[in-house]
């Protein structure tokens, strides 16, 4: 094979090796072979003819501190979260940290690669994309001191924007009020609603369609403002799987992470950790945005789609 040079190189491996063997001056071999006479010096030191690597001997961030680097490190080995999830946490204490800084940080470091876990991963399947106002409803039981209470849940399957009201009782009347307070708080018009079969949100299969089965208020609401009211094939919990996935978030970080004496105080907490969601929580499934930055955008696009702005909905000091 032919010899392969830097891109700038002056000199092959011959004329280097030359160089090496001859006893003639510098001015001498500049002469005879067209190069500077700091070139012969240079090949005349060295015991090879081959290039060297012009990457610096010890690798490191012009952007990053040490101090900076040891803390992502120490991050990324403490929690083994994903790249992004870890750009959006670390961001916080480190703004003018980069996604790419962040993966050369984490390649000179040797850990860009989070280790594989036992078993093998399924392939995921992509959702069915649609335009905002696709919701999924749940219900979820949580537990304080005083009791039981219940969770209702519905979240955004484009946006990801959440809302949640906690009841005593979860029957038909507390269904279809907790969707009257999900239209008063969304900016936006909800065009589809996917719940499962509880009787809170459906006749039984077998009553439907019969002499004496009757219209749902919940339904009665939904088909007042136009929407899709959905249900989920029976026994098939992962078709409602993104409002599960979100049930699971808030127990583990409200009545799973923390004793509460009280029903207020749960409340309480719940409206801190949505607000926190919504509002602050940086999402890769959203490009880095949080669920109330994404609807943001879509009103700037999407104008037709919203009942009021909603950058009215910004919390502040008096929310």
């Amino acid at each position: 094979m032919g010899q392969i040079r830097h891109g700038s190189a002056t000199t092959t491996h011959a004329v280097r090796a030359a160089i090496q063997r001859s006893q003639a001056s510098l001015a001498a071999l500049s002469e005879e072979f067209g190069i500077n006479p700091k070139t012969v010096a240079k090949w005349r030191k060295r015991q090879s003819v081959e290039d060297q690597k012009t990457d610096p001997k010890e690798p490191r961030s012009t952007v990053l501190s040490e101090t900076d680097e040891a803390m992502i490190v120490a991050f990324r080995r403490h929690t083994l979260l994903p790249l992004d999830d870890c750009l959006y946490a670390l961001q916080a204490s480190i703004p003018y940290l980069t996604r790419s800084a962040l993966h050369r940080c984490l390649q000179r470091h040797g850990i860009s690669r989070l280790p594989d876990m036992e078993g093998d991963k399924p392939r995921r399947q992509r959702f069915k994309r649609y335009p905002i106002g696709f919701f999924h409803l749940d219900i979820a039981e949580v537990q304080t001191a005083e009791g039981k209470l219940y969770l209702f849940v519905a979240i955004d399957r484009t946006s990801k924007f959440a809302v949640t009201q906690l009841v005593e009782k979860a029957d038909r009347k507390t269904a279809w009020e907790f969707l009257e307070h999900l239209l008063s708080i969304i900016p936006y018009r909800i065009h589809t609603i996917l719940t499962d079969n509880g009787i809170q949100f459906a006749d039984q299969p077998r009553n439907r369609n019969t002499a004496w089965s009757r219209p749902m208020r919940f339904d009665m609401i939904c088909e007042a403002h136009g929407i899709e009211h959905r249900l989920t094939k029976p026994n098939h919990p992962w078709t409602n799987g993104q409002v599960e996935r979100m049930n699971r978030t808030i127990k583990e970080a409200t009545v799973k992470r923390f004793h509460y004496d009280s029903h207020e105080q749960l409340r309480t907490h719940l409206n801190d950790f949505m607000a926190a969601y919504n509002f602050g929580r940086r999402l890769k499934t959203l490009s880095g945005l949080t669920p109330y930055e994404y609807v943001c955008k879509i009103w700037t696009s999407e104008p037709e789609r919203f009942i009021i702005n909603p950058t009215h909905q910004t919390p502040g000091p008096n929310t």
